[in-house]
């Protein structure tokens, strides 16, 4: 069973243009990389030459005589006399970069050569990115692949772009949504929270209906990124990277979700764990959100780098990782609530990442005023409040009036219940994060907002 996915339009495009770049895929592991480019792959070449560097070590000599497309191919070839390079028709995927970055090398003569289109693939690429990018830049299209976002979740459960559009004009309407749909839509909403967007996770689930096993394949690929840390990370880094993935789901149980090294071991500085709170970041296993020093644009330069959160790029690993009460609460009953509203920041966070979205969040305690996101228009610096329930927004209605933030002219509320707009509050259901880019970008948004 193939998952549609968004790369799938991202790799269509890619190859209508006449003078394509070779494609270094990035992601964490599991996420869907190789079934997709095999999928496009199907549809788009009369010859696949896949090549895993993993699987497969031999191919690492494809590069003894040099790293000219001509050399490469002629090595290949020695190797494996069935592949068959067909110019114009050929697609070569080179599979588990991180595990032979030096093949990165041949994507400039790859493009110089022009006879056969290269896609290179990698888990975990953030470890030995540095030692490709220079011998690479102008000569490669560098992409981003993430678990699935709930657009491609309620793709995998059937629904088409039909009924996105019409969550959408809702949105963009101020329109609340009938009990039918809203209701609907949290039960997917509370399945996709649990699950995640790992494929194999909901593959399983789609295909049986049901959550079995969803843990056990959980539990699994948490230990495969555990087992990647030992693998890939020399020294000291090894301890503390595994000590600040082990605290994120403690720490983000608190009520002061502010990750704090302190608390991870006695002592400890930002400066010595800030290369293991990167390393986790370009491994696509952690969401980094920085704290702005001030409410104005533009927000990147204007955070604090040393005060941060930290939620995990997926949320259903997340819910994996908590105590076996809260799973079976969550589980059996949907209450998210059971951990201190961290699941629904988690989860929301991942919506903004998977959309392009950088991090920011703020506080400061005189006055309080503190806010979980922002986001941004051309022109508005927009907060956004992420609520358990329906609670009141104290926060975003000081900084709309106040005459301290003119950037600020209006903000959102995401909630458990319905679409609604009161004093330039913009308040929608959870599930309806992974369309606010798109709302934020749309004139007729101002229709709904008095500036």
């Amino acid at each position: 069973m193939y998952l549609k996915r968004k790369i799938d339009d991202v790799l269509n495009n890619w190859h209508l243009q006449e003078d394509r770049l070779p494609l270094v895929i990035k992601g964490c592991r599991q996420v869907g990389k190789t079934e997709s480019i095999r999928h496009f792959a199907a549809s788009h070449y009369e010859s696949f030459i896949e090549i895993n560097f993993s699987e497969d070590p031999k191919y690492k000599s494809i590069i003894e005589d040099g790293y000219s497309a001509r050399d490469i191919i002629k090595n290949i070839s020695l190797l494996n006399p069935s592949f068959k390079f067909i110019e114009g028709k050929t697609l070569i995927f080179f599979d588990e970069l991180q595990v032979f970055p030096e093949i990165a090398t041949s994507l400039k003569f790859f493009k110089q050569d022009g006879r056969f289109d290269v896609i290179c693939s990698g888990s975990l690429l953030g470890i030995n990115y540095q030692r490709i990018e220079s011998n690479s830049v102008g000569y490669k299209q560098d992409i981003i692949m993430r678990p699935l976002d709930f657009e491609e979740f309620l793709w995998a459960k059937g629904y088409d772009d039909e009924v996105v559009e019409d969550l959408y004009s809702h949105m963009i309407e101020g329109k609340a949504l009938s009990k039918v749909f809203n209701d609907t839509f949290y039960s997917l909403f509370m399945d996709f929270t649990i699950l995640g967007g790992m494929p194999a996770v909901v593959r399983q689930y789609i295909e049986k209906d049901t959550f079995e096993n969803s843990l056990a394949l959980q539990h699994a690929l948490i230990n495969d990124f555990k087992e990647d840390i030992q693998k890939y990370v020399q020294g000291m880094d090894k301890t503390r990277i595994l000590n600040i993935f082990k605290h994120i789901p403690v720490q983000l149980s608190k009520e002061q979700k502010k990750f704090q090294i302190s608390k991870v071991e006695n002592g400890a500085r930002y400066r010595d764990y800030r290369g293991g709170i990167e390393w986790l970041e370009n491994a696509g296993i952690v969401n980094i959100c920085y704290c702005l020093n001030s409410l104005e644009l533009p927000l990147n330069g204007n955070y604090d780098e040393n005060a941060l959160k930290l939620y995990l790029a997926d949320t259903g690993l997340l819910v994996s990782l908590l105590d076996e009460e809260a799973q079976d609460d969550l589980r059996a009953n949907r209450n998210l609530n059971v951990y201190k509203g961290a699941l629904y920041e988690n989860v929301v966070a991942d919506a903004l990442v998977k959309s392009g979205y950088n991090l920011f969040y703020y506080k400061r305690q005189n006055p309080s005023i503190e806010e979980d996101f922002f986001l941004r228009t051309a022109n508005e610096l927009v907060p956004l409040e992420v609520k358990a329930s329906n609670d009141k927004a104290r926060s975003l209605s000081k900084l709309i009036q106040s005459d301290n933030y003119p950037e600020i002219k209006f903000g959102i509320k995401l909630v458990k219940g319905n679409i609604g707009v009161d004093s330039n509050i913009l308040t929608f259901p959870h599930f309806c994060a992974f369309l606010l880019k798109r709302l934020l970008k749309d004139k007729r948004l101002y229709n709904l907002i008095k500036i």
